[in-house]
């Protein structure tokens, strides 16, 4: 039977993540704390004893890294890896760059919090979430799906907000449940999917 595997990680902490600060397609890299749950990542998937046959990753450095350092810890670094910027972080716009609570201070809290938890309102100059998923389901549905059909086992390391957006498709979220799910860093979802490519189970790989 074909195992249709499908593996979901953000990457670990970036050195905006721990400054709090918007990163969106900033190209930051991971902090020493990121290193270590990229690692701690791979070697939980070690013990699940899952063989990947490909990769998948954003165009920025701290996914990127993240793949690489679970694929490390896994002793699966010939695998072909597939890189591009439809699994890029959603873009934060004017955001991108400031400390969240300097942009609170510059327009409310609540304008910050309706850019940043709201489904279609985008920030000024960037993306909402609607827009993130209007690339990153295309790429998943011709580049990635069809391989995990295949039963290709299939590990993607991207983005908080990339990969809510394949989430909210997985999972059958509405618009409305998306808004409060998160995603931690550096924490494995599996999932196994169905021949119709529904969700036949969903493991969380959290400590």
């Amino acid at each position: 039977m074909t195992d249709r595997l499908l593996v979901l990680v953000r990457h670990g902490q970036s050195e905006w993540n721990l400054t709090n600060q918007f990163t969106g397609w900033k190209d930051v890299d991971l902090t020493p704390t990121g290193i270590d749950e990229a690692r701690a990542a791979g070697r939980a998937l070690k013990q699940q004893g899952i063989r990947f046959n490909v990769g998948f990753t954003s165009a920025l450095k701290r996914a990127q890294r993240s793949l690489d350092l679970m694929l490390e810890e896994m002793g699966q670094q010939a695998i072909p890896i597939l890189r591009d910027q439809a699994l890029n972080e959603r873009d934060y716009g004017d955001l991108s760059g400031l400390n969240k609570d300097d942009a609170r201070k510059r327009w409310s809290e609540a304008q910050v919090q309706i850019w940043r938890r709201s489904y279609d309102v985008p920030p000024p100059g960037g993306e909402s979430l609607r827009d993130t998923a209007a690339r990153v389901l295309p790429y998943y549905i011709q580049e990635i799906l069809p391989r995990v059909m295949r039963g290709e086992n299939a590990l993607v390391s991207a983005h908080g907000n990339s990969l809510r957006a394949l989430v909210m498709v997985l999972e059958r979220l509405s618009p409305k449940q998306i808004i409060d799910r998160e995603l931690a860093t550096g924490v494995p979802l599996i999932f196994r999917l169905n021949a119709d490519s529904t969700v036949a189970s969903r493991l969380d790989l959290a400590a």
